[in-house]
């Protein structure tokens, strides 16, 4: 199929006009938006044609941050109701009993879900690889979903023997994490717009990794054009962990291993003040908002507000599905509009008697989860729906019982309960169709992971 045609649907562009079309359409030609506006704009024919009257159209959403190996280990009853560092703890163990082919299907299940949530960009963040596992098993079973993969490289290489958090069985010696890096930036990273995988460096957290790992992974990250990634001050526990080990606090300790610039984004930045906030702005760098997870591990509320007010880029992140126990990206933007103004509660402040104090909005929810995800991974090539960029989007039908009696179709799919998705397309191809996935057979698949986690919690 060389041209797809997507005709009489609601079209949220997500541009810099922030363009909403009530009867608009999509031309695409090779994977790549060729037009959009009102139908009567577009050509009237293509390969495929396809109306979506009655169903919103949005630029496909961008997944900053998560952990695709622990669709595994959802619900663990030991770890349900741990703060981070004990919930840690507790599944370090179960996670060294990872073999390469539960990489491949943990990927598979996470990719799925987040493409039934209207996701098409993807971050993964895999730092542990225990009994032959390799990123390569991440990227081989991405390839057969179709979502667009931005494989981040992790690592850990401070075992507690050494005064770090993860037990030493799932650390590595530094010089093989840096050879294997070289070895999957020369191998993977396609650098050119459009490109479907990505690699990124990024060395777990403060409390599992060295500052001479941290150091080497950004000297060797800007040798070959490529991104950075870490935790960072998701806790007040990190946040007493970095004075103690490093005399810093972690913000600080950023700057002293130089990991500041407009190619490193954090993961949750919970625990920052005010200036802090100011050097992730001099200096562009990115943040993962995960509203779901800091909330299921009691981590505490990002300050989204105030990092949007200085001009730091925020997208969102659905993190491990350890800890949220679910892959939904469009649940994540739901999220996040309700934490902001829970956020907002909490100060104190009547919004009555400060007309500048504003709540987050639904179209600034969606901004996070498309526009700000893209400019998080340093992407100009997704995001929106403009000539030029990649066809990737996602469609909902709103003749559903839940949207009944909303007025509001875009604010419609953020306030109202989060639902699968009906089409999602990567580069002008359908991974969903009609509500099903079409790259992958979803029954066996569930089958295949259920097996494999009920073998690994077994031990």
């Amino acid at each position: 199929m060389t041209t797809l045609l997507i005709k009489n649907a609601y079209i949220v562009t997500m541009d810099d006009h922030q363009r909403e079309i009530p009867e608009g359409g999509l031309f695409i030609r090779r994977g790549l938006i060729q037009e959009v506006g009102p139908m009567k704009e577009l050509p009237d024919t293509a390969d495929e044609v396809l109306d979506l009257k009655g169903h919103i159209v949005l630029p496909g959403l961008v997944n900053t941050h998560h952990h695709f190996y622990q669709t595994l280990t959802r619900a663990v009853p030991a770890a349900q109701d741990a703060n981070l560092f004990n919930w840690l703890k507790t599944l370090y163990p179960i996670w060294a009993r990872l073999t390469p082919d539960d990489i491949f299907i943990s990927t598979q299940t996470a990719l799925a879900e987040l493409a039934l949530s209207g996701c098409t960009t993807a971050s993964d963040h895999l730092y542990l690889f225990p009994n032959g596992s390799k990123l390569d098993d991440e990227i081989a079973a991405a390839s057969e979903i179709g979502v667009r993969l931005q494989a981040s490289r992790g690592s850990m290489s401070l075992g507690e023997s050494k005064g770090g958090l993860p037990p030493d069985s799932v650390v590595d010696t530094e010089e093989n994490i840096l050879k294997d890096s070289q070895r999957l930036i020369e191998k993977y990273h396609d650098a050119k717009p459009g490109a479907m995988t990505q690699i990124v460096l990024a060395p777990c957290s403060p409390f599992s990794v060295t500052s001479d790992l941290m150091k080497q992974s950004a000297k060797l990250a800007r040798e070959y054009g490529v991104h950075l990634h870490t935790h960072l001050a998701e806790t007040e526990d990190e946040e007493k962990f970095c004075m103690q080990m490093f005399g810093h606090r972690p913000v600080g300790y950023m700057q002293e291993v130089d990991w500041v610039g407009d190619d490193v984004w954090f993961a949750h930045a919970v625990w920052v003040n005010d200036e802090e906030i100011k050097v992730f702005a001099k200096h562009n760098c990115g943040v993962a908002h995960c509203p779901t997870s800091n909330m299921r591990l009691a981590s505490g509320i990002a300050p989204v507000k105030e990092y949007r007010a200085a001009g730091v880029n925020v997208g969102l992140g659905v993190d491990g599905s350890a800890s949220n126990d679910g892959s939904h990206l469009l649940a994540e933007v739901r999220n996040a509009m309700l934490v902001s103004r829970v956020k907002e509660g909490l100060t104190g402040y009547s919004l009555s008697d400060d007309p500048n104090r504003k709540l987050m909005t639904a179209r600034e929810a969606l901004h996070l989860g498309t526009r700000g995800g893209a400019a998080v991974l340093g992407r100009r090539d997704i995001g929106s729906l403009q000539a030029g960029k990649c066809a990737d989007f996602f469609a909902i039908n709103l003749n559903k019982l839940g949207y009944a009696g909303m007025h509001d179709p875009v604010s419609a799919v953020v306030f109202g309960q989060s639902m699968n998705v009906d089409y999602t397309v990567v580069n002008g191809k359908f991974v969903v169709k009609e509500g099903q996935l079409v790259t992958v057979d979803q029954r066996k698949l569930i089958e295949k992971h259920n097996k494999a986690a009920k073998r690994l919690l077994a031990g």
